[in-house]
């Protein structure tokens, strides 16, 4: 929007006007999301991983878990949970790259832990009409890379991990967590069994730190990175907010679904239309296999012309390219970007 306010810069965290600019920062958030009044949303440390750890620490077991995992991060927390956490009483919905598990199968008996963009795959979950509105246990859910570009069904949630970088291209480091009454619930009811590390309690005394959800954050945040997120959802709200950007986004994706009809070596690695993100756009080789020469020595090329950065797949994923399409991205550049893949693909083969 222009520059950046820095009356905030070198006050503490808990001056008034620190707290000021993170609460002004939470309440921008609250009304692009969308985000329901009785939830609760707070500032957390080390990015949308201390957020869904934060969540998965605190609030998992007092019931069973059902853990929905089809990317690389989803089994990251498939192993918290089993490995960290030690969870005894578990089952673990698992599809491979390019798909969706089953989710007509979960059990809402039980706590759900979702990924619901799958940054690695390509997949996201496309509506939250598979979850159950009388669930008994809560849904925990890892949804950076979604939130500002899909619609998301608040209500249909109970933990929400995210980030600011995914979608609003700031920086790294700071994560939000967003909880249901539900959740402040169960940790007001629940004590967890195992050592609770600092940066991950929600609870003082036995009962939900409200003042962590009311700009006190567990600990020191920049200011600098709050200020630049205030900026980028003024942003958001001048461009008409949450419509806005959810329309950006699925025009970055239809651009690319167009030239990828018309190019038959390349194809989505998300198999099912219906569950191909718009943001984590990756796509796949048909003819390569598991080979990662060819979106290497790509992604190389064009990083060597200047024309694109980082586009390479997840290594732990399977070979492929990704291409950012979050609503902070112009359909131009896309459009830019493409004929230059045909390019880098017709000199290195």
């Amino acid at each position: 929007m222009g520059e950046l306010k820095t009356d905030s810069l070198g006050r503490s965290h808990r001056s008034s006007d620190g707290v000021e600019r993170i609460r002004h920062m939470v309440a921008l958030t609250r009304d692009i999301l969308e985000i329901p009044e009785a939830y609760h949303v707070a500032l957390m440390p080390g990015s949308c991983t201390g957020a869904m750890e934060a969540a998965l620490w605190s609030l998992l077991g007092p019931l069973p878990v059902e853990f929905i995992t089809y990317d690389v991060f989803g089994k990251l927390w498939v192993y918290d949970g089993l490995h960290e956490l030690r969870l005894q009483d578990f089952r673990v919905l698992e599809a491979e790259p390019g798909f969706l598990p089953d989710l007509s199968t979960v059990r809402f008996s039980h706590d759900v832990v979702v990924t619901w963009n799958g940054t690695t795959t390509g997949v996201c979950i496309p509506d939250g009409a598979w979850i159950s509105s009388d669930r008994k246990g809560l849904v925990i859910c890892d949804a950076t890379s979604a939130l500002f570009a899909t619609p998301f069904p608040w209500e249909k949630m109970d933990a929400v991990a995210f980030s600011w970088q995914k979608a609003l291209g700031g920086e790294a480091g700071h994560g939000m967590l967003v909880l249901s009454p539900r959740a402040v619930e169960r940790l007001n009811s629940h004590t967890p069994q195992w050592p609770m590390p600092r940066l991950f309690r929600l609870t003082h005394e036995g009962k939900f730190a409200r003042e962590i959800f009311d700009g006190m954050t567990i600990n020191t945040p920049s200011l600098l990175c709050v200020e630049d997120c205030i900026d980028a959802l003024t942003w958001c709200a001048h461009l008409g907010g949450l419509p806005s950007l959810i329309a950006r986004s699925k025009d970055n994706l239809r651009a690319i679904e167009e030239w990828v009809l018309e190019t038959p070596w390349i194809d989505f690695l998300a198999r099912d239309p219906r569950t191909r993100s718009s943001t984590s756009i990756c796509l796949r080789f048909p003819d390569d296999g598991d080979d990662w020469q060819l979106p290497q020595a790509i992604a190389a090329l064009l990083e060597e012309e200047g024309v694109a950065f980082d586009i390479l797949g997840h290594i732990r994923s399977v070979p492929s390219l990704r291409i950012w399409g979050g609503p902070m991205v112009e359909t131009a550049d896309i459009k830019a970007l493409l004929p230059w893949i045909r390019w880098a693909y017709e000199k290195v083969t």
